[in-house]
């Protein structure tokens, strides 16, 4: 009767009626239809939750800590229809493999065994493809199969250093390793990254201001400035790390986001690096889907283990299906067409986005166009609007979501206080060039809207 009614699809009626019911408003009952439920009212008070404002402020006074998911949720959040998202750190629905994804999943579920409980370590195949990818003599026994690069994160920060302790990060970083780092107890220390990657003069004075252990950093296409560590430094930094007694996160979260006209990559720092100073960290998720939550991490000598009970504490395994979905995905002829597509169409939008940027709104510094992920990094003219940087980023987001333009203020991505103002705005999430120049032209109006203000 509704499919006839309202004229949409007998699946349509069901998604409808599912969410009716889970917000408690209809009652489904099998073979008899869909009724209106009773209106409940309340009969309990509340209750008072005042007190745990004391417990929360003493245990932050034992050990401090705060957990702040804002700029983690600045790449999360959707914006409101009809809203251009160039705050998106994801490929557009049309630039993610979802036939394939779907296929893989169907011949995963149709696995013998494959709702079962896998490996902790996860599915043997799934670990050495992993490995192969890092190359020089990672194995399979080095890798442990995690729900995201931010998880493997996460494992890694709470393996590698104590709270209260120090960690160098990049600056500017991403906002969610500042946010895991914070919520562990940790104190992110910035070292300045150029063109080339971190800088590694820098990189030695803050190990020797500090006594940290532990450096993260994104050495291929950085986010938020898509710079990429060069040959001569790469050395160096393992090197300075090894000296001081620390570790080095590799965070190659876009190896497979490379643009057409990257040409060869640099191997991950892993593969030339025997003594387990470097521990790597290997996701899916950008190249595939936001839900696709399958990532590596990988690492060497005593802290695997380390880093294995932590996983496995916090999270068992990963959902076999979720791991055999992934080995038919990457192992299939279409994953290698995927790739190559998104290479060209990632090349393709950044393109669009730097020429349009160039050409309207010449007053952002645009200092260098990455060849490999997803976004570019602007800085805003010195003394932009009379204020500071982090005003100035503020004012000029609001006005372009006034103006129906999503994008992302640089001050979350630093740990401490930034240098200017930044945008951060990304070409992924589009749909195509009318609505790339279409974005630019209400950034434009944006950018006038608050100087005239």
């Amino acid at each position: 009767m509704l499919v006839e009614r309202y004229r949409v699809s007998p699946v349509t009626v069901s998604r409808a009626l599912a969410q009716l019911a889970a917000e408690g408003l209809v009652v489904t009952r099998p073979g008899a239809g869909a009724f209106r439920a009773e209106l409940r009212t309340a009969t309990q008070s509340s209750g008072d939750t005042s007190w745990q404002e004391v417990t929360l402020s003493a245990q932050a006074a034992a050990e401090p800590r705060s957990v702040d998911a804002s700029g983690v949720l600045a790449c999360l959040a959707q914006p409101p229809t009809g809203v251009i998202e160039f705050n998106s750190g994801y490929l557009h629905p049309s630039l993610q493999p979802e036939q394939a994804l779907a296929a893989a999943l169907g011949r995963a579920g149709r696995r013998p065994g494959a709702w079962g409980r896998p490996p902790m370590d996860g599915l043997p195949e799934l670990r050495e493809w992993f490995a192969r990818g890092c190359g020089g003599a990672v194995t399979a026994s080095d890798v442990l199969i995690t729900s995201g690069g931010q998880t493997a994160l996460t494992t890694a920060l709470r393996g590698l250093a104590a709270p209260g302790t120090p960690v160098l990060v990049e600056s500017p970083t991403y906002p969610g390793l500042i946010a895991i780092a914070r919520a562990a107890g940790l104190r992110p220390v910035p070292v300045p990254v150029d063109t080339d990657g971190v800088r590694p003069e820098l990189l030695a004075d803050a190990f020797r201001a500090t006594g940290a252990k532990v450096f993260v950093c994104q050495p291929l296409f950085q986010n938020p400035t898509g710079a990429v560590l060069s040959a001569a430094r790469r050395p160096e930094v393992v090197r300075t790390a090894r000296e001081f007694g620390a570790f080095v996160i590799e965070d190659d979260f876009v190896r497979r986001l490379a643009h057409d006209d990257s040409g060869p990559l640099p191997p991950p720092m892993i593969a030339s690096d025997p003594d387990g100073v470097v521990v790597h960290v290997c996701s899916l998720t950008k190249a595939t889907s936001p839900s696709l939550r399958v990532a590596a991490l990988v690492a060497r000598g005593p802290v695997l283990e380390r880093l294995r009970a932590i996983q496995i504490v916090d999270h068992f395994f990963v959902p076999r299906p979720l791991q055999e979905a992934t080995l038919e995905l990457v192992g299939a002829p279409a994953w290698s067409r995927h790739l190559r597509n998104v290479a060209t169409e990632l090349r393709t939008r950044r393109d669009l986005m730097a020429t349009a940027l160039l050409r309207d709104l010449p007053e952002l510094d645009l200092p260098h166009i990455p060849t490999g992920g997803y976004h570019l990094w602007l800085r805003l003219p010195d003394g932009a609007y009379g204020r500071g940087g982090a005003a100035a980023e503020s004012a000029l987001a609001s006005a372009a979501l006034r103006a129906g333009v999503a994008i992302t203020p640089g001050r979350p991505y630093f740990s401490a206080e930034p240098p200017a103002g930044y945008v951060r705005l990304s070409f992924a999430g589009l749909a195509g060039e009318a609505e790339i120049t279409e974005g630019v032209r209400r950034l434009r109006a944006a950018w006038d809207e608050v100087l005239g203000g």
